[in-house]
Formats: C-alpha cells, sequence, structure tokens
C-alpha cells in the first residue's frame, strides 16, 4: 500500500541534501503501563492507549490526535520518526494529573481492521473518528468533556473537529498548519535549492488539488509522481480545502497554540496567523522546540532531524507544562 503523503515527508526530501537521516536508534526507555481502549470505526475497531490520571481515574482527559501519513499513537512513523513525541507527552502530562488517550488512525497499525483502504480518507473521516474517540474517552473515564491535542496536521482535525463534536472541553494545537495545507507544502518544497526545477509542477498540481480537480500523475516530474498519486488524491483534494485560520476564527472553545521556534516544517508564522484569526487564543512559543516536541539547540538541520529519531532525547521544556497549565485554567 503507498502512504500517504506527510507534512515530514516533504521535510525530509528538503533536507536530504544537507543533512543524513540514517542515525542509529536508540533505545526507549520505560513507559508507564497504559491500557488498551478502543472506539467505533467503519468497519472495526480503532485502537489506543489510555493513560489514567490518579487512583480514580478523576480529572481532564485529553485525546492526542496524530499529525500527517503512517504515524502511530507514539507519535512514530516508518517515514523516520522515532522519537516517540506523543508518548513522551502523554507521560508528562501524566506526571501532571491529566490522563491521555493516544491513538492509532484507522487504517494503520493496530486499526488497520477499521477500513479496507486507509488512503482512502478525507479529513471528515478523521473528525468522525474524533468524535468516536471522545464517546469513547468520556465512558471510560466518566469525565464530562475531553480536551483535543492536535499535533501538525492533527491541529487541522482538532480545528475542524471543535465545529461539530459535541463533549469538548477545548483544542490545544501544537505545531499546526496556520494556512492552508497546499501553501506549507509549498513553502517546505522551496527550502531545497534542489527542487527548483519541479516548483511549477507542483504548484500547479496543488493548485489544481485545492480546486476540487484531479491531476495525472503521468504529466509531472518523476520526482513528483509519488506526492500525487492517483490513490492520494481524494485527501489532497480534502486537505487541501481547509483554512485553519478560518477554522480557528470560528471556534468558541478555549484555543492553546504551542509552536517551536526550531520547527523545519511549520513556521511561528503558521502559529501566529492562527492566533491573530483567534484573539482570545493563547500563543506560547517556545525558542528551541522542533516539529517533534523535542529541544534543538543547534540549528544545523542535521542536529534537528537527528531529533525525530531519538527517543531518549525529552520532551521539550515548556511543552507540558504550557498545556498542563492551560488546562487547569
Amino acid at each position: 500500500m503507498k502512504e500517504r503523503p506527510a507534512m515530514i515527508a516533504s521535510a525530509l526530501r528538503a533536507f536530504a541534501a544537507a543533512a543524513s537521516i540514517a542515525a542509529p536508534l536508540h533505545a526507549q526507555p520505560a513507559a508507564p503501563d497504559g491500557e488498551p481502549i478502543e472506539a467505533a470505526g467503519p468497519l472495526g475497531p480503532l485502537s489506543g492507549t489510555l493513560l489514567r490520571a490518579g487512583e480514580g481515574g478523576e480529572g481532564p482527559v485529553a485525546l492526542i490526535i496524530p499529525g500527517s501519513g503512517p504515524t502511530d499513537r507514539d507519535g512514530n512513523s516508518p517515514l523516520g520518526i522515532t522519537g516517540a513525541p506523543y508518548r513522551l507527552l502523554a507521560e508528562a502530562l501524566l506526571e501532571r494529573g491529566i490522563a491521555t488517550v493516544r491513538i492509532d488512525k484507522r487504517g494503520m497499525f493496530a486499526s488497520k481492521a477499521a477500513v479496507a483502504d486507509a488512503n482512502a480518507v478525507t479529513i471528515p473521516d478523521y473528525v468522525a473518528d474524533t468524535a468516536a474517540w471522545v464517546a469513547a474517552a468520556r465512558k471510560a473515564t466518566g469525565a464530562q468533556c475531553v480536551w483535543l491535542i492536535g499535533h501538525s496536521e492533527g491541529g487541522l482535525v482538532a480545528l475542524a473537529a471543535a465545529q461539530e463534536v459535541e463533549g469538548l472541553c477545548g483544542l490545544v494545537l501544537v505545531a499546526a498548519p496556520g494556512r492552508p495545507v497546499g501553501d506549507v507544502i509549498k513553502a517546505q518544497l522551496r527550502t531545497n535549492p534542489g527542487n527548483f526545477v519541479i516548483i511549477p509542477a507542483a504548484d500547479a498540481a496543488i493548485n489544481e488539488l485545492a480546486a476540487g480537480r484531479r491531476v495525472d500523475p503521468s504529466t509531472l516530474p518523476q520526482a513528483l509522481q509519488g506526492l500525487f498519486a492517483p490513490a492520494l488524491q481524494g485527501f489532497l483534494i480534502s486537505l487541501f480545502s481547509y483554512d485553519p485560520a478560518a477554522l480557528a476564527a470560528q471556534t468558541t472553545l478555549p484555543l492553546l497554540i504551542v509552536q517551536g521556534g526550531r520547527d523545519i516544517q511549520v513556521p511561528v508564522a503558521d502559529a501566529e496567523r492562527l492566533a491573530a484569526a483567534n484573539p482570545a487564543a493563547k500563543l506560547v512559543v517556545l525558542p528551541d522546540l522542533n516539529h517533534v516536541l523535542k529541544d534543538v539547540a543547534d540549528p544545523a538541520p542535521a542536529a534537528n532531524l537527528a531529533a525525530y529519531r531519538d527517543p531518549a532525547l525529552p520532551l521539550g521544556k515548556g511543552v507540558a507544562e504550557a498545556i498542563a497549565e492551560f488546562i487547569a485554567k
């Protein structure tokens, strides 16, 4: 099965000429035992892990919505991420009295049976899954409402869910795009000078998909044919049709925006665009934080990408603190 494109995939391609991502894998430290939790999927169950906070399980509950591509409940991906950012975030929030549910997306990993084809998906499908997870989390914990923590593309899903899903406490957007994702991908491709010759074709393809029209991949440069494969275009049409800032402007729930200054996939300007769209939102910018929620002091792309593969590198300073403080208020 072809994996649908991810924002991380674009970034890795963009920086491949400048940095190696073939660093050795690090052993993952022991994690607190969670318990399995399921939600209803279209054809089979969706699978996740619940970390309860405290003996009685009382207190806030947050659902962590994964980012783009084949990203699992821990935040890892076969595209080159083994830093387990979602597991580390869940553990850090647990220490601060916040329960979490982290999940495998429909058609992937332990949620593989939920749909026949993981590529045949739209943002409304992910919103429906979010609603199912919110219901499951409330039933399992007794919580009256659930917080959504959306990372990267998951932030867009959280914003879309805020317009439709009942039982929400509020939203936390982490490294979330503030522009239509097609514009984000255009910018990512431009970070690598080697992509110069394919930029016009990529822009034209993205513009067509954003207008709801499919493109013929055979007319594109070979480097772009996988990114715009026919099996992926339905999802891309759905994804590119949303403006996250417009959704943020419509959101009446409490809203926290967390952004890293070392993010090589989503810049601070995106977070600022989201915050400008919703003056009631709180914006927290952590200068050394990268896209996978790790601190990177070295500005070199190689150092940044090495953090994507290091689960021993702790969660970035200030991430859990900002989220926990916001939820507590």
